[in-house]
């Protein structure tokens, strides 16, 4: 394939200016994003911070996950864990309260009255865990002992500062292009990878140059098998019976019902991500009680939760294939896809409509969820895995901040590639 025609679809894409305004938007919020990560709060002791994170892998994991905004301490120091954790509460509870399963199913007033929720709830998270990442930095004399006002100040600005990165998040998915949440997420993992990258070429000598060749092999394999995952379908075909309306003969066409093999995407593994992260945050803070025995129970948690540890990757592993099938269960619900098929005279050749074709949905929805969970998981473990066959261990996100990239990514020229069809399709039936 030749260079201009690999380029036509950024032309194209480029000559349409409401597409060329949602890039440009979407660029705007992402640089404005990546600005308010190098703001610090006041107060700080900068260069302990660093040398604290340094020590402490499982804070260096967090601050990759958060974009670099941990690290400098800065305003968006907490990212938007306390918004994710928020979501997980809010679909958990749906499962609970029949009231907001009633809502999430009324369409996009129900689904903006959810988020509204979720927004009200992320603020005591995020107060909440201000509270927590000072007293773990004052534990370790990062940050100096505040008094009341300044340490109120303190807190109500990082949670002003989650608030802030929500609502640009929300402004990206109305204005721009793409999932904005998603985006802001990797537009952090991107922004730190230049400084993993000089890491890792500090670090490269002729002695271990083939375990980093090594390693470059397995990302490129890994790549590819998201890609190949991210895309593959099982497709279920359907036939539409014929019918008969005065003389016009209608349907009798066949079509089908594509299962994709990841149907959750890139949801599950950041959902996972922030709850397995939760004992180690609070086995740090804990760790450092005055009371030496229960200072030591969770001095010993926090080892045991480490990122090289069996007992963190097993966890890790497990809450992604659970997270997989509840995130699949919410958003693909095969009674009501077999209802939709029988409504409009529609059928799966040897499967009885109705009640057979729901039962038939899910057996396979299950079997193929089961494929993609596994490989999500190992995807979540993947660095655990690489650093053990390779010795290397700069990259900290690994696997799943490729595979967030790669799915951000593919998720955005979905969304791009429709729109162009759709604005081409209007501009024929004008």
């Amino acid at each position: 394939m030749s260079m201009p025609s690999i380029l036509a679809p950024i032309a194209h894409i480029l000559k349409t200016p409401e597409l060329k305004r949602k890039i440009y938007f979407t660029a705007f919020i992402l640089l404005v994003f990546r600005l308010f990560a190098y703001v610090p709060v006041p107060g700080v002791d900068t260069v302990r911070l660093r040398s604290f994170f340094s020590e402490n892998q499982f804070l260096a994991l967090l601050d990759m996950f958060s974009g670099g905004t941990l690290i400098n301490f800065s305003v968006m120091a907490l990212g938007l864990n306390p918004y994710i954790n928020a979501s997980i509460i809010l679909q958990l509870l749906t499962i609970v309260f029949p009231s907001l399963e009633e809502l999430s199913k009324e369409g996009e007033q129900g689904r903006e009255k959810i988020n509204q929720y979720t927004r009200f709830l992320t603020i005591p998270l995020a107060l909440v865990q201000s509270f927590g990442m000072y007293m773990l930095l004052k534990s370790q004399g990062v940050i100096s002992v505040l008094p009341p006002l300044s340490l109120a100040a303190l807190i109500i600005t990082m949670a002003a500062g989650t608030m802030l990165l929500v609502w640009l998040g929300e402004l990206i998915s109305e204005y721009g292009v793409g999932n904005g949440i998603s985006l802001l997420i990797f537009a952090g993992i991107v922004g730190r990878l230049p400084v993993t990258v000089f890491q890792a070429k500090t670090v490269v000598t002729s002695e271990n140059i083939l375990q980093y060749l090594l390693f470059a092999g397995m990302a490129v394999g890994v790549i590819a098998g998201i890609v190949v995952v991210n895309e593959a379908v099982r497709r279920i075909p359907v036939t539409y019976a014929k019918r008969v309306r005065g003389k016009a003969l209608y349907g009798g066409a066949s079509t089908h019902l594509p299962l994709r093999l990841n149907q959750a995407g890139v949801i599950p593994i950041i959902f996972a991500v922030s709850l397995v992260l939760l004992p180690s945050l609070l086995a740090n803070f804990l760790g450092q009680l005055p009371n030496q025995t229960i200072a030591g129970i969770f001095t010993s948690i926090a080892k045991l939760f480490d990122p090289n540890g069996i007992a963190y990757n097993g966890v890790y592993f497990l809450l992604v294939i659970g997270f997989t099938y509840f995130y699949t269960a919410i958003t693909f619900n095969p009674t009501k896809i077999a209802g939709e098929i029988q409504k409009y005279g529609g059928f799966i050749p040897g499967i009885r409509p109705g009640t057979a074709t729901a039962q038939y949905l899910n057996h396979i929805l299950t079997r193929i969820t089961l494929a993609g969970a596994l490989f999500l998981g190992l995807i979540a473990i993947m660095p655990a895995l690489v650093r053990g066959i390779t010795g290397v261990s700069v990259f900290l996100l690994g696997g799943t901040g490729v595979l967030i990239v790669v799915s951000v990514v593919l998720e955005t020229v979905k969304v791009l590639e429709s729109q162009l069809m759709m604005r081409d399709y209007e501009g024929f039936l004008k």
